[in-house]
């Protein structure tokens, strides 16, 4: 669940920059700073993708009479470095679709608060971008969901909804956006391909309600939990799975186009890397609702996929690592919990992401390279559930076989969270907002080169 006070954070987050350095002057911004010559173009850029009409951002900044009334909170969420939102630690890799502001467009936006927010000469404004309604790329295809109904008060619901792709060959995906029909009940959502062969499998699996899944494992209706007597590895690092339930690994292989999480935008992989949607092959919607609203609500969550327009290199995939045996104490600020995964293969790394729920504080992931050298890879010094990143490399490298990834998570149970749903209960693994997971997940390509056939998309 999503708490009331996420729509002023949303509101204080679609702003933040780099701080300028101790005893280190901003640059000097134009004489007289007016919203048409100097702010609309640094808006334009870096915020109106959310901040548009009916978009994730709670107001428009698209134009003077929208963006005047937010002046001075615009300007201190952008000096206080809380817009754009992004939480990776800067000194720790660099990325794709880190929306930072560079200390000069700080300073102009500072100034123009400073000195009575001036609209200037609407001849100086360059034009508005063309954004598709709703989405956040021009998708090739869209996919939904049937219509579903979400019972008004519902907190957690698990829903598992299986869509054709019909394809008659494969496609490469480049880019793809997972959106909510309706934001009001959608928590989350994730899409995954699967083959044609395993939905009926599948479906009988999740159709299960208030059962037993196994002997670590149980649900109530259709939401996983974590049975209480199942063993406390709060180390993954120490036990022969890393973290995995005994008998399995932490981390196994899965196909995502795309997925929805508070604050997360479309996922485009760089040029010559994109992900294989086999002929025939199905999409797997996870969705998690949540309903706060009394009332009954439809939803039909969707995927808007963009293929490869240019011959595909290399094909995409993914791990996602897990603990799943932590138990996090009651009123404890700083609990600590690590998983490791052993890589199986050469792997040509493109994107971190970390996931926790309310009480995650932090995570970091550490690789330990074959020949003994360690590397920080992924620092999350403030980990906020409200809004969560995927990060994506500018330099994409090689990671061989043998490498160990070892992830560092500390939570927060204790009054001192103010998202802390109760700290006066002891926190084990769960899928309900209020319990909690520890995850990272490798988005990586084959290093081998894609056998180039004539089915590609880019030739559609």
């Amino acid at each position: 669940m999503v708490p009331r006070k996420f729509v002023i954070v949303v509101a204080a987050i679609a702003f933040s920059g780099l701080f300028v350095g101790a005893g280190q002057e901003a640059p000097s911004p134009p004489k007289e700073v007016t919203y048409n010559r100097d702010v609309a173009p640094i808006l334009y850029k870096n915020c109106v993708v959310c901040h548009r009409p009916n978009d994730i951002a709670p107001m428009s900044l698209m134009t003077y009479k929208e963006a005047r009334p937010w002046a001075r909170r615009i300007r201190d969420a952008v000096v206080e470095r809380q817009m754009p939102p992004w939480h990776a630690d800067p000194s720790v890799g660099e990325f794709l679709n880190d929306p930072r502001l560079s200390d000069a467009d700080i300073a102009t936006i500072d100034a123009w608060a400073r000195t009575g927010a001036k609209e200037g000469d609407p001849k100086d404004s360059p034009a508005a971008p063309v954004l598709a309604q709703g989405w956040h790329i021009k998708p090739d295809v869209v996919f939904t969901i049937p219509e579903f109904t979400i019972t008004g008060g519902s907190q957690d619901d698990y829903e598992y909804i299986y869509v054709p792709t019909n394809f008659t060959e494969d496609k490469w995906v480049q880019s793809a956006e997972v959106m909510p029909g309706d934001r009001r009940v959608v928590h989350h959502a994730t899409v995954s391909v699967i083959a044609a062969d395993k939905v009926a499998k599948k479906e009988e699996e999740n159709s299960k309600a208030d059962a037993g899944v196994d002997k670590y494992h149980y649900r109530t209706g259709k939401v996983l939990h974590l049975r209480r007597d199942a063993p406390i590895i709060d180390d993954g690092c120490s036990y022969p799975t890393g973290g995995g339930v005994p008998g399995e690994p932490s981390g196994y292989l899965n196909i995502v186009p795309g997925i929805y999480l508070p604050g997360h935008l479309a996922e485009t992989r760089p040029p010559g890397f994109a992900l294989r949607v086999p002929a025939g092959s199905y999409l797997q919607f996870q969705v998690h609702y949540s309903n706060h609203t009394m009332e009954d609500v439809k939803d039909r969550t969707s995927i808007g996929l963009v293929f490869a327009k240019e011959p595909v290199k290399h094909e995409i995939a993914q791990y996602e690592i897990w603990n799943n045996l932590f138990l996090i104490p009651p009123g404890d600020d700083n609990h600590k919990v690590t998983s490791c995964f052993t890589l199986p293969k050469d792997v040509t790394v493109l994107a971190y992401t970390g996931h926790m729920h309310f009480r995650g504080k932090s995570m970091k992931t550490e690789a330990i390279y074959p020949d003994g050298h360690h590397e920080l890879i992924m620092n999350v010094p403030h980990y906020d559930f409200r809004w969560q990143e995927t990060y994506f490399l500018k330099q994409q490298f090689l990671m061989p076989k043998g490498t160990k990834l070892v992830t560092t998570a500390y939570f927060d149970n204790s009054l001192n969270n103010p998202q802390n749903p109760d700290p006066s209960k002891a926190i084990r693994w769960g899928e309900p907002s209020d319990e909690e997971m520890m995850g990272f997940w490798l988005q990586f390509a084959d290093p081998a080169p894609v056998q180039q056939k004539s089915t590609l998309a880019s030739k559609q």
